[in-house]
């Protein structure tokens, strides 16, 4: 079946920016603790400083508080329409997939804005982030895209100029001998190497954000791509818990304390220099 002949499947999330949706939903819900908050964002100005003044894809379910945070802090900016979500879940196994399976997922990375036509022509770079232990879901990623630029035969040369990864790894400290899962993925030497950039984030949060944290969605893995039963919203206590979180995050990122500190953290990269760079931070600082 030709992608173009299905329907794009795309979990529900509701739009925290805009919250007409929620109606009494978070009514009577616990006021979530964001004991990461300054870890986060620390975090989040990396993204935005070494995203490369790209079209930043948040991958899968892990970088949420990533996403929900930045969405609010850059609401009222140019970059409000620079950050998006990619449901996706698979770490392992992209060659072993079966062609119905290949072509939904198609579909829905079209529909996401992924399609090999609009990696070809787009302007800007697109960065895929998300949090890295072996780098497994982006090689599936990876390896599922080319596939699809190669049976187009979009202009690879083209982008792979564009396509870039960014992971989000546990901090430890730092040595010659420091384990780094680009250096074990054959499939990163297809790209420039200015293509893969790591951020370190603190143990204790990875793991929450990786492990333990609540979703506000179910993992949308092969047997859920094509499942209409993901696009409806949940309502379940958990779900209201993650939901509580997630909106906070947002609201967390509109204040002046949390917009201050983004600035703070990029001013402290070296992308500081470039004017994409401070035409952003301009931007935090109004």
């Amino acid at each position: 079946m030709d992608t173009e002949d299905l329907e794009p499947v795309r979990p529900f999330r509701w739009n925290l920016v805009r919250r007409q949706q929620l109606g009494s939903l978070l009514d009577g819900a616990p006021e979530p603790d964001l004991w990461f908050l300054d870890e986060l964002v620390a975090c989040a100005a990396k993204v935005l400083a070494r995203c490369a003044d790209g079209e930043v894809y948040f991958v899968g379910r892990s970088p949420d508080s990533l996403f929900d945070l930045l969405s609010g802090a850059l609401a009222d900016t140019s970059w409000q329409g620079r950050l998006h979500q990619l449901p996706f879940s698979l770490r392992w196994g992209a060659e072993d997939l079966s062609g119905p399976s290949v072509a939904q997922l198609r579909a829905n990375l079209a529909a996401a804005g992924l399609s090999p036509h609009r990696l070809a022509r787009g302007e800007r770079p697109l960065v895929f982030t998300d949090l890295v232990a072996k780098g497994g879901t982006f090689e599936s990623l990876y390896t599922l895209l080319r596939d699809w630029i190669d049976d187009e035969r979009a202009q690879w040369d083209v982008i792979r100029r564009k396509v870039r990864f960014l992971g989000i790894t546990w901090r430890t400290k730092t040595s010659p001998n420091t384990w780094r899962w680009q250096q074990k993925s054959e499939w990163t030497g297809d790209l420039p190497r200015k293509s893969i950039v790591n951020i370190s984030l603190h143990g204790a949060v990875w793991s929450y954000l990786g492990n333990d944290q609540k979703k506000l969605t179910v993992s949308f893995n092969e047997q859920r791509w094509s499942a209409d039963s993901v696009t409806r919203p949940r309502h379940d206590e958990d779900t209201r818990r993650a939901l509580a979180e997630a909106v906070a995050l947002v609201e967390a990122g509109r204040t002046r304390e949390v917009r201050n500190g983004l600035v703070r953290h990029i001013t402290e990269e070296p992308a500081v220099a470039e004017r994409w760079v401070r035409a952003l931070v301009s931007e935090l600082s109004r």
